[in-house]
């Protein structure tokens, strides 16, 4: 079954794929919602599964987020097991093919003599048209879908690569919009996978999408023009960026597990005054930061919005919660409706 005016947004995380059924016909708060595992944690599980069968495994499919998968594999290489992939699958694990055999994966076609095969990708579809079919719902034509993207960098770093995407992208202007593609990028190798998965989904990084979707809060809707700090603490990474109207001046992006309350208010403060470097973050094992060089500083009573599953971990006094929607998990696919509303009606 089929709908022509619905969109399956799907916000994919390192922990949880939070998922929204967006009906135009609907109350917001109507439209169907799931959080589920990740694609990541899922194929974790599975690896497990078969490491605790002594097994090897032959991974074909697509290119994919890494994380609980990667660590799950290094497992499995650790009891002596044998773990087997085809090119592009192997991509999940490094860009950089040569580390993924240093790894101890070999690299081939075809599945060898009693490997236990895995599919990678980052959409569960076959999964979610079984499970909406089951409970009669219609299953949408347009998709979009969010996903951390670092970029394919052969020789780079995968952080200093990602920033220097950030510098460009805040350079030529820093709208929201402009980072809601339909024509993706060659280097966001990973967002063309889900492309190649669901061909003419709309593709969003997670963050920037967590940020649009704070916008749906109506505190944060009423303060944007002035300014506002959006700071989205996801299970594995912290995002946090200088928004006024449209149009982003400045972010940061570190690691939410080496972040605390009274860590993250120093670089929220010293993002507001325009003084957070990108060293200060890269040093301590984030990703980076960026400001415009015409940023404006904003008040020192800019509002914090807080988004994101971690965000108990690092909450600070004053900091406004958003629950854009009533639902503070689906952030990220309320941020992919309003792109992909605005994208597919211009």
């Amino acid at each position: 079954m089929m709908s022509d005016g619905k969109i399956l947004a799907i916000d994919i995380g390192g922990g949880t794929q939070d998922i929204l059924l967006y009906d135009p016909d609907k109350p917001l708060e109507n439209c169907y919602k799931l959080v589920l595992p990740s694609p990541t944690v899922m194929i974790a599980r599975q690896v497990r599964e078969v490491t605790a069968r002594r097994r090897p495994i032959y991974f074909t499919g697509y290119l994919m987020g890494g994380g609980a998968c990667t660590r799950a594999v290094k497992e499995h290489l650790g009891a002596g097991l044998g773990v087997y992939a085809a090119v592009e699958a192997a991509k999940t694990f490094s860009d950089d093919l040569e580390k993924v055999k240093k790894m101890g994966i070999v690299i081939g076609e075809g599945t060898p003599e009693g490997a236990v095969q895995v599919r990678t990708g980052d959409v569960c579809r076959e999964e979610l048209e079984r499970a909406l079919a089951l409970f009669r719902v219609e299953f949408p034509r347009r998709w979009a879908v969010a996903v951390q993207d670092h970029g394919e960098a052969p020789g780079k770093s995968n952080r200093l690569f990602r920033f220097e995407h950030w510098q460009t992208f805040i350079d030529q202007g820093g709208k929201l919009e402009n980072l809601a593609y339909t024509q993706v990028p060659a280097y966001l190798t990973r967002m063309h996978a889900v492309q190649a998965q669901i061909p003419g989904a709309l593709l969003m990084d997670t963050g920037p999408a967590a940020v649009w979707g704070s916008l749906e809060d109506p505190a944060v809707e009423a303060r944007r023009d002035r300014g506002v700090i959006v700071v989205n603490a996801g299970n594995q990474h912290t995002f946090g960026v200088l928004l006024q109207g449209e149009r982003i001046w400045g972010l940061f992006e570190h690691h939410t597990r080496m972040l605390q309350g009274d860590g993250i208010a120093g670089y929220v403060e010293l993002l507001r005054q325009g003084r957070l470097t990108h060293e200060q973050v890269f040093s301590t094992g984030g990703h980076g930061c960026y400001i415009h060089a015409e940023y404006q500083q904003f008040s020192p009573d800019t509002m914090v919005v807080l988004v994101g599953p971690q965000r108990n971990k690092v909450v600070h006094p004053g900091w406004h919660q958003a629950a854009p929607g009533g639902d503070m998990m689906l952030t990220g696919c309320f941020g992919l409706v309003k792109a992909a509303s605005q994208i597919w009606s211009s």
